[in-house]
């Protein structure tokens, strides 16, 4: 975490640091061994159990969305080719760079640099612009403000940068999602540039940002090095745990910390194995063999013997998170009486059976992998968390073709789930101080 002053581009005068100011905060450490916690009936490992044969799905995103081109992130402007435009359009496109994710925001303040002449001028050069902004949760309002001023300087898309200060803020993600849809439209892209290790952040708002009215891709900054794993696993690891949310994932690979050439070709030979095309992290720390490396044509070959897993975690009685937040909207949509909390007790269980039961499979109370990929297909019932009277809330209840048989009331608790409250397993992105 930075800490003490960072100079902000639209002011000389240096302000206090209250937190990180880029994706998971620029540069990162690995921590020791892992930390074992029992908050998740998950393993830790993408390696570990499972529920059995899944459906690998592909990125579905039109060629023509600024998240299916290959991405690097600015901090500075003026901190990347000097802040010549002209250079920056030039080395992006020497080295396949076809979207720029700028700096727009930090919390309730807005960076001058992110403006409408700088926007024209990418335009103009053939990039794809899209604005980042890290949240805070504090007020959520006036994030979403300072997100919608990107639009109307005519960006692309918008990538939310929530990481460990948004954890067990439903309410805070909910408001702000539906304060900036207000004002950016239904439509607008935009993506969730988070924590990759789900298992890892229980109380993190994942089903929020990445549900209903929320971010359209998925953005997790698989940050290999600092996590003091292989790229292959973290590849693994990261899409057996987002799988379940059904959005593309676009990964956040790493050009800081010197990774090596071979490294950089192998992160963009799994993203091709995956279907997806991968944007780095950032501009103003990559050197010229980094460069080279993301320019590379052999970097856009597939894995010729790879093939990748198709699984998605399993849950059972005494898992806890927001994995089991998701399944419970999941199964209320579905047509079960559950309560959305977390926790994956008896009612979750019995729920789960009679789901299985009534889709063919066999009940054993466990959401595996053949149960999610069936239980995916309905759309997850929406709990407006910051809602006033958030207790009882009106349903309609849709099958899997997305039909309407119904409304009820249902009850969906407090501000937030009562996983809200457990603690990360361990930041696995923990941040160094510069």
């Amino acid at each position: 975490m930075f800490r003490g002053t960072v100079r902000y581009p639209d002011n000389p005068v240096r302000r206090p640091r209250v937190g990180r100011v880029g994706p998971c905060a620029r540069a990162r450490r690995a921590l020791g061994a892992l930390v074992l916690v029992a908050l998740l009936a998950l393993p830790a490992s993408a390696a570990a159990e499972t529920g059995g044969a899944g459906m690998f799905e592909n990125s579905g995103v039109g060629r023509h969305s600024p998240f299916a081109r290959q991405g690097m992130w600015i901090w500075y402007v003026d901190q990347s080719q000097g802040g010549s435009i002209p250079a920056i359009i030039a080395t992006a496109h020497r080295h396949h760079i076809g979207t720029v994710y700028v700096k727009e925001g930090d919390g309730t303040t807005r960076w001058a640099q992110f403006n409408g002449s700088l926007v024209a001028q990418l335009h103009h050069g053939g990039l794809k612009v899209c604005a980042w902004q890290f949240v805070y949760g504090e007020a959520p309002e006036a994030e979403a403000r300072v997100a919608a001023a990107a639009v109307r300087a005519g960006a692309d898309c918008l990538a939310i940068d929530a990481e460990a200060q948004y954890e067990g803020k439903y309410a805070s993600a909910d408001l702000y999602l539906r304060t900036f849809r207000a004002m950016a439209g239904a439509g607008f892209p935009l993506s969730l540039a988070g924590f990759p290790y789900v298992d890892y952040h229980p109380a993190f708002p994942y089903s929020v940002f990445l549900g209903p009215g929320g971010a359209t891709v998925n953005q997790p900054q698989m940050y290999w090095k600092d996590i003091g794993t292989s790229v292959g696993e973290v590849f693994a690891h990261t899409y057996l745990y987002n799988r379940v949310w059904g959005r593309p994932v676009f990964p956040v690979g790493q050009t800081y910390s010197g990774p090596s050439r071979e490294a950089l070709r192998l992160f963009r030979r799994y993203s091709a194995s995956y279907g997806t095309v991968p944007s780095w992290w950032d501009w103003q720390e990559t050197s010229v063999p980094e460069w080279q490396a993301l320019g590379a044509r052999q970097g856009w070959q597939k894995l010729p013997t790879f093939t990748p897993a198709v699984e998605y975690p399993l849950l059972r009685t005494g898992s806890k998170g927001d994995l089991v937040v998701w399944a419970q909207e999941h199964l209320i949509t579905a047509g079960d009486e559950v309560e959305v909390n977390g926790i994956f007790e008896a009612a979750t269980r019995r729920a789960v059976r009679a789901f299985q039961e009534a889709h063919g499979l066999t009940p054993d109370g466990q959401l595996g992998s053949e149960t999610w990929a069936q239980l995916v297909n309905y759309t997850p019932f929406k709990v407006e968390w910051s809602s006033s009277s958030p207790i009882v809330s009106s349903l309609t209840r849709r099958g899997a073709s997305g039909s309407a048989f119904g409304t009820q009331a249902h009850r969906t608790g407090p501000h937030k789930p009562l996983s809200a409250t457990l603690p990360a397993v361990r930041d696995e992105l923990l941040p160094r101080s510069r």
